[in-house]
């Protein structure tokens, strides 16, 4: 554990292909700890990342992005710095996005986003979920094998939020397209710059461009709908404002689901039993799945801003101060969930896990990214027999090798490569 003294987590590479040594040993400091680096305290213990999330009177979410990095734009002082966040937020990182906003800003761009999540428009859209699903494994199930992440996921997920969007045959191939061109373009030990980054900027300047010509000329599509939609208070957005909600619905809504995927079929390719009793029983598909949420969930790293000063378990925390919530170490909570390094499929408490967030940002998209991933694999398992990870890419059982993106903001693998039995020998 010595070694982990001096860590950056923020910069440290070999920190991102297994986290876990790394929070038990910043949950064997305390729940929560300050960190050597970067005026931050970091949160591993569940009740305390849950009194964070709750408080969003004491905790900015302008740094929920970055968390420490770039450094504040400005030099704290005082014991309530709420005043100078405001002088200085359009300069803070990500100033747009809604996962950075706080309070009535917030409230008003939430609201014009669940306008894309209706009950008729997600009962239509489950409906393309379910025929996408198939299409997609068309695609490979001649094969007996496929790289889930390329193959399956990434496309999979991204049109089905295509869907949802209202977006053209013609722009959905446009998007799919450049988002594998993307990470291509990218060098691989990119963090904070990633390659999300640059596939969002393309995103926000097409639904920037769409939304205000809908504006112009009403076309009465999904688009049309929310670019000309109101806030509650009856103002209308300023087109960015839309940009940014429909861009990030469309970058981060891909992202999780596909992250997820991930996360689930690599547990099943390890667990033949597992597979056996989804198929038995596909009613435990989704306690399947917030399993695997709480046990390597999409995001390992939210952060928060200390308004004013305060504590947090026993901790001071002053002003200015960024608060990191490790969500993978909560999840691995032992004071939460017991023998929590052990994946439980019934765990009676599962859903008490972060692995959406909690509180006014807890993740919009949260019931459309369990359809989809649900859907997705009563498919797979139905389908496919004896789904296996493949050995010659990522090695025998106790010598696997897997890879993960380099960022300590999420988690997902850059690659799956699985092995299955076409079912029945047919489709």
């Amino acid at each position: 554990m010595g070694s982990f003294e001096r860590v950056d987590f923020f910069t440290d590479l070999s920190l991102v292909d297994d986290p876990y040594p790394y929070f038990d040993y910043l949950r064997s400091q305390g729940s929560v700890t300050r960190l050597p680096h970067r005026n931050v305290v970091a949160v591993t213990g569940h009740e305390e990342a849950l009194a964070v999330l709750n408080d969003a009177q004491t905790f900015s979410s302008a740094v929920a992005v970055g968390g420490p990095i770039p450094d504040l734009p400005f030099v704290p002082q005082g014991d309530d710095i709420s005043a100078q966040l405001e002088e200085y937020r359009e300069q803070m990182y990500a100033y747009g996005a809604i996962v950075t906003m706080d309070g009535a800003r917030h409230a008003k761009s939430r609201a014009l986003l669940m306008r894309l999540f209706t009950p008729s428009r997600l009962k239509k859209n489950e409906e393309f979920i379910l025929g996408q699903a198939d299409r997609q494994i068309d695609e490979f199930i001649g094969q007996g094998r496929f790289e889930l992440l390329k193959q399956y996921a990434s496309p999979f997920a991204l049109l089905v939020i295509a869907d949802l969007l209202g977006l053209s045959e013609s722009d959905r191939k446009t998007f799919r397209d450049q988002a594998f061109e993307v990470p291509q373009q990218m060098g691989a030990d990119a963090q904070v710059e990633s390659s999300a980054a640059e596939f969002f900027g393309f995103v926000f300047n097409y639904f920037e461009e769409y939304i205000s010509s809908r504006r112009e000329q009403p076309t009465g599509d999904i688009l049309t709908d929310l670019a000309i939609a109101r806030y509650p208070d009856g103002s209308l957005p300023e087109v960015a404002d839309v940009a940014w909600v429909a861009a990030f619905l469309f970058g981060a809504g891909q992202d999780t689901t596909a992250r997820l995927l991930s996360a689930c079929l690599q547990v099943l390719g390890e667990r033949p039993d597992l597979q056996s009793l989804l198929r038995a029983d596909p009613g435990r598909i989704p306690d399947f799945i917030e399993e695997a949420l709480r046990m390597d969930g999409a995001v390992k790293h939210a952060a928060r801003l200390a308004l004013r000063s305060t504590r947090i378990g026993g901790v001071d925390i002053p002003a200015g101060t960024v608060v990191s919530l490790f969500y993978g170490a909560c999840n691995r909570d032992p004071r939460k969930f017991e023998n929590p390094n052990e994946f439980r499929l019934g765990r009676p408490n599962v859903k008490e896990h972060l692995g959406f967030g909690r509180g006014a940002h807890t993740c919009a998209g949260a019931a459309l990214a369990r359809a989809e991933v649900r859907v997705s694999l009563e498919r797979m398992l139905q389908r496919m027999d004896d789904i296996r990870i493949a050995e010659a890419f990522h090695g025998k059982p106790g010598q696997r090798r897997f890879s993960h993106e380099p960022t300590y903001v999420l988690r997902g693998l850059k690659e799956l490569h699985l092995e299955f039995t076409r079912a029945g020998g047919g489709g």
